[in-house]
């Protein structure tokens, strides 16, 4: 499998030529350099520091013709979470960081090519281009809150739509499965709480105008996460008790930025504000007790622990749908009840 190399320095071709070779040919360009990239067949791989406009930049002009190109590799440090987020936004479909990850991702790849010319439709290799956007726009909206600057309503509601399309068109599974094959750690959740919220909406026969609303609610209600600390957001075991107490917050820290912006409606900022609330009075932030929970919280409540319970984590595999759903029936109390059962087409299906 060919493997097109974009690099901001030729220091680093040398390195994963060591790395990648000889399994894989190597067809290195260096940003800056006046050529135009022109892939028509394997990987494209970008190793390039991020955090400079310089090459960022030089990416953007690069990448606008390589938009068809579905496999886009970043090489990123993933404690780098500002890092990451640009990669998203450029339009990664993966991040890979050490060596064994970046051979383990390109067999991955190189398995599913393979299994896809064969036949097996259901190993397709290609992020769907609803996935790739929303996730660019998740990195976006991620980068711009890191950086002080506001996001467009616009830039969310278009995601959202994209999220929808997709699953109306292909189903609720193959977005989940792709989710998890191309995206992990916070973007993975976001991405997942979405297409299950919407997936949710659908099933209950909602209208058009209630999909949409649940799911521009879902596409925000982490968006307080942005400034969780990195050594928390980003580690790979479970919180202690101090660092559980400090991710707690990132609910009144997403309503607070949202809250200053008109265009965001009380009912998203309720969304993001109490989407850990539980009926008998036991979640946070404000330990809100049933007459004070909204349906729309109620329904992305059920949304956000699915997706949580589904989604793979450092310290332990994802559950199945039927086995995440035996936990949510567990939360009798909590959890309206009609809905956890409205809710049981949706999870036994996904």
């Amino acid at each position: 499998m060919l493997v097109h190399f974009l690099t901001d320095e030729p220091t680093k071709i040398p390195a994963i030529r060591a790395i990648l070779g000889p399994q894989y040919d190597i067809a290195p360009q260096v940003l800056g350099d006046g050529s135009k990239p022109v892939i028509s067949n394997g990987v494209l791989m970008v190793d390039a520091d991020l955090r400079k406009a310089a090459p960022v930049e030089q990416l953007k002009l690069a990448l606008h013709d390589l938009h068809d190109v579905s496999e886009k590799l970043f090489v990123v440090q993933k404690h780098l979470h500002h890092m990451v987020a640009q990669a998203f936004a450029l339009g990664a479909t993966s991040v890979v960081s050490r060596p064994k990850e970046i051979v383990s991702k390109l067999a991955e790849i190189e398995v599913a090519h393979k299994a896809a010319q064969a036949g097996a439709a259901s190993a397709s290799p290609n992020a769907s281009p609803e996935m790739t956007h929303s996730a660019a726009v998740f990195g976006s909206m991620f980068t711009a809150i890191r950086n002080g600057r506001p996001f467009k309503l616009s830039d969310a509601e278009n995601a959202t739509s994209e999220i929808i399309n997709g699953i109306e068109q292909n189903g609720l599974t193959s977005w989940l499965n792709d989710v998890r094959r191309y995206h992990e750690g916070t973007f993975q959740h976001c991405l997942l709480v979405t297409g299950v919220a919407v997936g949710f909406a659908l099933a209950i026969k909602f209208s058009s105008a209630d999909v949409k609303r649940l799911g521009l609610a879902a596409t925000l209600h982490d968006i307080g996460k942005a400034h969780i600390p990195l050594s928390i957001l980003d580690k790979p075991g479970r919180l202690d008790p101090d660092e559980e107490k400090i991710m707690r917050t990132h609910p009144v820290i997403g309503y607070e930025i949202l809250k200053v912006q008109p265009e965001f409606s009380p009912e998203i900022l309720d969304g993001v504000r109490h989407h850990h609330e539980y009926l008998d009075g036991s979640g946070y932030p404000d330990r809100l007790a049933a007459p004070q929970i909204s349906d729309l919280v109620r329904l992305l409540t059920i949304s956000d622990i699915y997706a949580a319970l589904i989604e793979a984590r450092p310290y332990r595999a994802p559950m199945s749908g039927p086995a995440a759903y035996k936990i949510l029936e567990g939360m009798d109390g909590k959890l309206e009840r009609s809905l956890v059962g409205a809710f049981r087409k949706v999870a036994l299906a996904a």
